[in-house]
């Protein structure tokens, strides 16, 4: 376990996100000057592999959706979305070889080559 993970938040619906991506989530609402804003994290179908993952900020709230607060916002996930995201650690990379968010999910079998889609 690397240190960034070490003091992770579990949200109700299994998914973990770290400390360093809670400090860049947290950043980038900030950075938008609004207090709605929350992280959605979604499956949709899409990509070469079957399923493609979304995380993008919404104000909306939708029927089911299972809410966890961090510090200084919420993280919300679909509830056709939480079987398939349950035990999933969302990290930031910053690095010359990687950056952005990455998303290690326990239950995704298998991946595209790019690596932006998993069944």
């Amino acid at each position: 376990m690397t240190a960034s993970q070490t003091e992770s938040k579990a949200n109700p619906a299994g998914v973990v996100l770290t400390d360093v991506a809670a400090q860049k989530v947290k950043a980038l609402i900030e950075q938008e000057g609004r207090d709605d804003l929350r992280l959605r994290v979604a499956v949709q179908p899409g990509g070469c592999s079957g399923l493609r993952y979304q995380l993008f900020f919404d104000e909306r709230s939708l029927d089911g959706d299972a809410v966890t607060g961090y510090d200084g916002f919420e993280v919300v996930v679909d509830r056709m979305s939480v079987p398939y995201l349950t035990g999933a650690t969302i990290d930031f990379a910053d690095r010359i070889d990687a950056q952005g968010f990455t998303i290690d999910n326990p239950n995704a079998s298998g991946s595209c080559a790019c690596g932006d889609s998993f069944h």
